[in-house]
């Protein structure tokens, strides 16, 4: 280099010749690396694409549980929890005077239920963490909690349609019956034709309810829906008219009270063999649902495992139908 240029580099014609023909051959070349003077591979656009969110977006899905609320809870410390239940009695007409006292015979009869455990998990390898801009194990942790939430909604519509136990051990199995069901086909004039969910049909579940004096005062009554039995129902005009309906469903494209029923909507509602939608209408005090113990997470890591970390959330639980009165199953034809 010496022999070529004397003096320093930027003034050597020679080093700037060089610097000519790289910036003349840079401008024909997208792959041009000025930094080391050589070409860099077409397949450098693969690295800039795998560039992600620090955020991660969880898949839509149910986010916990939604009828919770909606049913009475006590807690639950043995394998089986009893619910003792009075019926009612009717006054007597006193007779003459110093007459003797009639004693009524209080109906007394009891509920059962039992809890099971369930869980979801998942592991976390502390390489996979490594190869990844974010961190998800917070989101996996909600995942894992919002799948026992939806558990809850599942073990509550199952008690309210399913098998209860009563008797003083709990070994009587009580099914529930057709008279608390309104037929797919029910119309409250002219021929039987199936139907979603209608207007005459929620009329004939809140007779049903208030026939059997099955709503205690205050207690509004929920309609657990899904969202064809929903759409059923916006297509209605006392629904969506402000004339019929001051809640003025068609603002939010949702129905959250009418007729005196509060509406829940979720996905999870059951089918029947026939793929009708079970629509349940029931009050609060229609189901005891029983919590040994409610829904926990953790993160730790496990030694077995190389110490990757394992994402547990737990819950143990159960409930039971307490009056076959006090719940109504609505039919609904979802292609309707």
């Amino acid at each position: 280099m010496s022999s070529l240029c004397e003096g320093s580099l930027s003034d050597c014609p020679v080093f700037g010749v060089a610097i000519l023909e790289l910036i003349e051959d840079s401008r024909h070349q997208t792959n041009f690396n000025f930094k080391t003077g050589y070409k860099m591979s077409n397949q450098v656009t693969t690295a800039f694409a795998q560039q992600y969110s620090a955020n991660v977006d969880l898949i839509f899905q149910q986010e916990g549980s939604r009828l919770r609320s909606y049913v009475t809870e006590d807690p639950m410390g043995a394998e089986y929890k009893y619910f003792d239940r009075v019926g009612a009695v009717n006054a007597k007409l006193k007779g003459s005077r110093h007459g003797d006292v009639q004693y009524s015979d209080t109906p007394q009869s009891r509920r059962r239920v039992s809890f099971e455990d369930f869980y979801s998990a998942d592991m976390i390898d502390k390489e996979d963490k490594l190869r990844m801009i974010i961190d998800p194990t917070s989101e996996y942790v909600t995942t894992a909690v919002y799948a026992l939430g939806r558990q809850m909604d599942e073990i509550i519509l199952d008690a309210a349609l399913g098998t209860a136990y009563t008797g003083k051990t709990g070994s009587t199995s009580v099914s529930f019956p057709a008279s608390q069901q309104i037929a797919v086909n029910f119309v409250e004039s002219g021929g039987a034709t199936d139907s979603n969910l209608t207007i005459g049909k929620l009329r004939q579940a809140i007779l049903k309810l208030r026939q059997a004096e099955a709503i205690k005062d205050g207690e509004t009554p929920v309609c657990i829906i899904n969202a064809a039995a929903e759409n059923s129902l916006l297509r209605t005009t006392e629904v969506t008219s402000a004339d019929f309906n001051t809640v003025k469903a068609l603002v939010n494209g949702e129905i959250n009270t009418f007729m005196g029923l509060e509406f829940c909507r979720t996905e999870l509602v059951r089918k029947d063999a026939s793929g009708n939608s079970r629509v349940v209408v029931m009050p609060k005090s229609a189901i005891k649902m029983a919590v040994a113990s409610d829904i926990s997470a953790k993160v730790d890591p496990i030694p077995h495992k190389f110490h990757n970390f394992q994402i547990l959330a737990e819950m143990s639980a159960g409930a039971v139908r307490m009056y076959e009165e006090k719940v109504v199953e609505i039919k609904c034809d979802p292609t309707k």
